[in-house]
């Protein structure tokens, strides 16, 4: 069962499907690798597929043999694969065909044109970026080897393409990063990956209308509880008029929503309104409930004064 990011890079590389598309990608990969420059490029991934893409495009440019690949694994842990390009020709032949300086920036103008640059953006995504399955949160990042392409990312996707993200450090790691669900759906998107995009909308759907659910019941218990607690401050004040001066003192229309709420504790007052004959509103009921309640009052006020 592969990971939510994995299955994004699957479909990423699945969309690059000519040179040109390959070309942008293997730029931005490699500009987003751990090590680029005439003496060492090396990539570290755990994805199979990035490493196959990676050596296939490589050698299509600088030929069979360019690329050392180590696979290396703990025990229960994931298969880590380090690529190398082999020989400082290899090098220089594979930084000059991508147009590559060891500055490692994404200025503008070293850019492809616009069609082919989200491909640059999907292969920095493949060389070190990764996405959380939505349905456990909403987060995208990518670990970028410099401040300076840290910035040059986040300037990016904003001004071309007005994705907002953001900036955190993580040890000695710049990270840009996504927390705002539209924000990764629009990243995806962008890249490549529209089926990942539509599963993420459809968990965001889901998780909008659990949530509205949860509210309603929430909504719902608390006022069950509170037309409880009512009901019982009406029932106490309906026994102690039963008790010192009786029912009986009690006008018929009081009387009668008195015995109603001695008989049905869990109505609520629409419901009791129903009850009346004839019937009368909420309001109604309510208003009746106030004048038993302020009679209840006075003989609580007398039996204080009394007491004195």
């Amino acid at each position: 069962m592969h990971s939510f990011s994995y299955n994004i890079k699957e479909e990423i590389l699945s969309g690059i499907n000519s040179r040109d598309k390959a070309d942008a990608a293997l730029l931005g990969l490699l500009t987003f690798a751990n090590a680029l420059d005439d003496k060492r490029i090396m990539l570290l991934t755990e994805n199979e597929l990035v490493k196959d893409f990676f050596k296939n495009n490589a050698e299509r440019i600088c030929g069979e043999g360019c690329v050392s690949v180590e696979r290396s694994s703990k025990r229960g842990e994931q298969t880590l694969y380090t690529i190398d390009i082999v020989g400082d020709d290899n090098r220089i032949e594979l930084l000059s065909y991508l147009q590559i300086d060891s500055s490692r920036r994404l200025a503008e103008d070293d850019l492809p044109k616009d069609n082919l640059c989200p491909y640059v953006i999907a292969g920095a995504f493949l060389a070190c970026g990764s996405v959380n399955n939505p349905m456990k949160k909403y987060h995208l990042e990518f670990v970028v080897p410099t401040l300076d392409l840290c910035n040059d990312l986040g300037f990016l996707l904003v001004e071309k393409y007005g994705i907002l993200c953001k900036h955190a450090e993580r040890g000695q790691s710049n990270i840009v990063y996504l927390k705002e669900s539209e924000n990764i759906i629009d990243m995806l998107t962008l890249m490549g990956a529209s089926n990942g995009s539509i599963e993420l909308m459809n968990v965001k759907i889901e998780k909008d209308m659990r949530n509205k659910i949860n509210r309603a019941v929430n909504c719902d218990n608390a006022n069950i509880e509170k037309a409880l607690r009512a009901s019982e401050r009406q029932i106490k004040d309906i026994e102690l008029i039963d008790s010192t001066v009786g029912l009986s003192a009690l006008s018929e229309s009081l009387r009668e929503i008195a015995l109603l709420r001695y008989e049905n504790p869990d109505l609520n007052l629409s419901q009791l309104g129903e009850l009346v004959t004839p019937s009368i509103s909420r309001s109604g009921v309510n208003h009746r409930f106030q004048k038993i309640a302020a009679l209840a009052d006075e003989i609580r006020s007398n039996k204080g004064t009394a007491a004195k």
